[in-house]
């Protein structure tokens, strides 16, 4: 398995997959928006065997300044449990953390995400719409 950068000729295939992993179209839309919208910052893919096993995106936020948002990290079902997801998520911190990122903000389980070093405590003191035992 690589990890790297999406190509446009991967966009059929993510989209795939995101759908699959998800189950409904909602995140497969919500990437498709971020990345007309130019908002998506950081988009990489996870490839096995030729095809794509994985994908996460990063995408600017307005505040905090120079923030990302995590949204979303989709691994196919047949691939799923087998390290994709980790391996997407630490290939996107560091490729944040190069391009000078301040912070990344998710809303997701904090005990699949605390063990990438991602804190509800950390994420406290900010305000959302969003349960905070999540963000």
């Amino acid at each position: 398995m690589i990890v790297r950068a999406a190509a446009q000729d991967d966009y059929p295939a993510i989209r795939a997959c995101i759908d699959n992993a998800f189950g409904q179209p909602h995140e497969g839309a919500l990437v498709e928006a971020l990345r007309a919208s130019s908002d998506a910052v950081i988009e990489l893919v996870a490839e096995s065997d030729g095809r794509i096993a994985g994908v996460i995106l990063l995408s600017k936020l307005t505040a905090p300044e120079n923030s990302l948002a995590l949204a979303p990290v989709a691994v196919a079902p047949d691939m799923q449990g087998q390290g994709v997801g980790g391996a997407l998520i630490r290939a996107a911190i560091k490729e944040a953390r190069e391009s000078g990122a301040a912070a990344i903000f998710l809303l997701g389980e904090p005990g699949y995400y605390s063990r990438f070093s991602f804190s509800v405590e950390a994420a406290g003191r900010f305000e959302t719409a969003y349960p905070k035992e999540y963000m």
